[in-house]
């Protein structure tokens, strides 16, 4: 299309200025005129076409118009992300999602009860979360989409699942979008025949960035080994220096639990709630009949004191948990008052730190090495910060903070200042 000042433009009939504008509509969502090549279906026999990109490199997009690509002769295509919330907000209504990239006249019809979108061919792409394998027993597809891989709490056997139902017409394909994390069903993808990988970094897409966004971003992350992952979308390493290894928990990781013996709840709480904050530790995990510890969940993240006050409430419940315990080093008796403030019955304790993070650290990483610790699926984010925090890090780790306190409450002696109130 030539390119039209103003000017010209004005000068055109009013016939023609209506049709420029339809062309216009059109271009915007012709894939084909805005895409990078790595965002582009690959060419070529594959099974697997993998991208493993930083924040803000357009995985998210690929996804989209992989699909929209694939629905014009696949009557069945199924989404998995990693939680239901997550395919809900950054698969289908994010700012990337499926409805908002989709045009006017082929917007598929999205019915969240029924978890599946409807294209007016009549393709249906059915919606599923790594949380629950099972609901992907039955179902079956043409393509698949799986967002977030490296983040999926049963990765296996969510995969495991999926490929079982990938199994209609001639040629199943997969497309995987995520932040590349050394899992081991990630590296087992990357090895795989007939697999593609393609890796970027959010400096590729700088242009279809805000510039507050891109700026926040990089002054928290650039620099730092977090920020070679969410960036520059390295895979990290263990870290010398360590306590922990991604061996060590790997070969420690279980399906299921027993019956516990005890449950708590653990919070590391930061002092503030905005976006260059510490996270608040969360960090669920009990004692079984077998006396070996297991980590149930890990709820962390940036809340200010009522948020996270309410989440570790919410986990208290959710687990049958019988205590909450709290590290009071930086926020004293108000930990206790925005915890009481949201319920009262609650059984909680206090601790107080009184000596270095790698000291208490290092008996429960012992536990580790011993076996003793389970972790029930996968804990992306805390077993990150777990294998990659060796005290020199400019990071609070305040999921390994809470994890800490929790089984040094379920499994160790207690030779800490404590105050406990129920």
């Amino acid at each position: 299309m030539m390119n039209l000042s103003a000017e010209s433009i004005s000068s055109l009939s009013q016939e023609k200025r209506a049709e420029l504008i339809s062309l216009s509509e059109i271009a915007k969502y012709r894939w084909s005129l805005q895409a990078r090549d790595k965002q582009r279906l690959p060419e070529g026999d594959w099974n697997i076409w993998m991208i493993q990109a930083g924040r803000g490199f357009g995985k998210t997009r690929a996804g989209v118009e992989a699909v929209r690509e694939w629905k014009e002769n696949n009557p069945l295509i199924g989404f998995i992300g990693a939680t239901a919330a997550d395919v809900r907000d950054i698969m289908i209504e994010g700012e990337s999602g499926i409805l908002a990239k989709s045009p006017p006249w082929d917007k598929p019809l999205y019915e969240p009860s029924k978890r599946k979108l409807t294209f007016n061919n009549g393709s249906v792409c059915k919606l599923f979360s790594a949380e629950d394998p099972d609901r992907l027993r039955g179902p079956q597809f043409y393509k698949l989409w799986c967002d977030e891989l490296a983040s999926w709490r049963y990765d296996q056997e969510t995969w495991d699942m999926a490929q079982m139902a990938l199994r209609l017409g001639d040629h199943p394909q997969v497309i995987i979008t995520t932040t590349p994390r050394p899992t081991k069903l990630i590296r087992e993808l990357v090895k795989a025949p007939h697999t593609i990988v393609t890796r970027g970094t959010t400096y590729e897409n700088r242009n279809n960035l805000a510039d507050n966004w891109f700026e926040a971003i990089i002054k928290k992350y650039d620099g730092t080994r977090i920020g070679c992952q969410e960036l520059m979308a390295e895979i990290l390493e263990d870290v010398e220096g360590a306590l922990w290894t991604r061996r060590m928990i790997d070969a420690n990781r279980v399906k299921t639990h027993p019956d516990l013996k005890r449950v708590v709840v653990a919070i590391d709480p930061a002092v503030t709630a905005n976006k260059d904050s510490d996270e608040t530790g969360i960090v669920v995990c009990g004692l079984g009949i077998d006396e070996l510890g297991y980590v149930l969940n890990d709820a962390s993240g940036i809340f200010t004191p009522n948020e996270w006050a309410g989440r570790a409430i919410h986990n208290y419940y959710k687990y049958g948990a019988d205590r909450i315990i709290a590290e009071v080093n930086n926020g004293g008796d108000l930990v206790e008052v925005n915890i009481r403030i949201v319920d009262k019955k609650v059984s909680y304790k206090s601790v107080h730190a009184s000596r270095g993070k790698i000291i208490r650290a290092e008996p429960v990483a012992a536990l580790y090495e011993q076996g003793r610790i389970k972790h029930v699926g996968n804990f992306p984010k805390l077993e990150d910060e777990l294998t990659t925090w060796d005290g020199a890090n400019s990071f609070s780790p305040g999921r390994l903070d809470a994890l800490v306190w929790a089984f040094t409450e379920l499994m160790l002696e207690k030779k800490i200042n404590t105050n406990i109130w129920t």
